[in-house]
């Protein structure tokens, strides 16, 4: 696997390095030693799945609060999404930034999204699906959010969403959340 940090401290791309032949291609998706050699978490309580049937379906932003802050790796096994996260760490030198990359079926790329972090995503596709490992168990109490289109964080959406649920369309403003 090669591992590359983004410009958002502690949140990294990791990218599967298929071993091909004529049968077609094997490739290692996590391996908790090289995860620990670059110090990320290597305890993954929960394997989700999301799938969104149509293109431009917008989830997110999402996180869980401290102390069921959570660490992700998400991947695209299906169709493709920009994935953005957004750091919501007051103390770190990179508060209120936000990064995105493409996540597709095909590029064997990984997320990892440390802690503090909120995550969310656009479908460039219909019938994107969308694979997460997490650190913590989920707590509907802890649950919550920031709004997808908060100006705090200027994210560059590739379009309007098509799809948004209720809830995320509710999530208050970055300056709004309760301290």
């Amino acid at each position: 696997m090669r591992f590359t940090e983004t410009e958002l401290n502690g949140a990294w791309l990791i990218e599967a390095l298929p071993i091909s032949d004529e049968r077609g291609s094997f490739a290692r998706t996590f391996c908790a030693a090289e995860y620990a050699e670059h110090g990320l978490e290597t305890n993954f309580v929960q394997h989700s799945v999301s799938h969104s049937v149509k293109k431009h379906t917008l989830r997110g932003m999402h996180f869980q609060s401290a102390p069921h802050a959570e660490v992700k790796v998400v991947s695209c096994i299906g169709g493709a999404i920009l994935d953005v996260i957004v750091d919501l760490r007051p103390n770190s030198p990179t508060y209120r930034r936000w990064t995105a990359c493409e996540l597709t079926a095909s590029n064997n790329r990984r997320f990892y999204i440390p802690k503090g972090f909120a995550h969310g995503f656009q479908t460039l596709t219909e019938d994107a699906v969308v694979a997460y490992l997490i650190s913590e168990f989920y707590n509907p109490q802890a649950s919550t959010g920031v709004r997808w289109n908060d100006p705090a964080f200027a994210i560059a959406w590739p379009a309007e969403p098509t799809v948004l649920s209720e809830k995320d369309q509710a999530w208050p403003l970055l300056d709004k959340l309760p301290a």
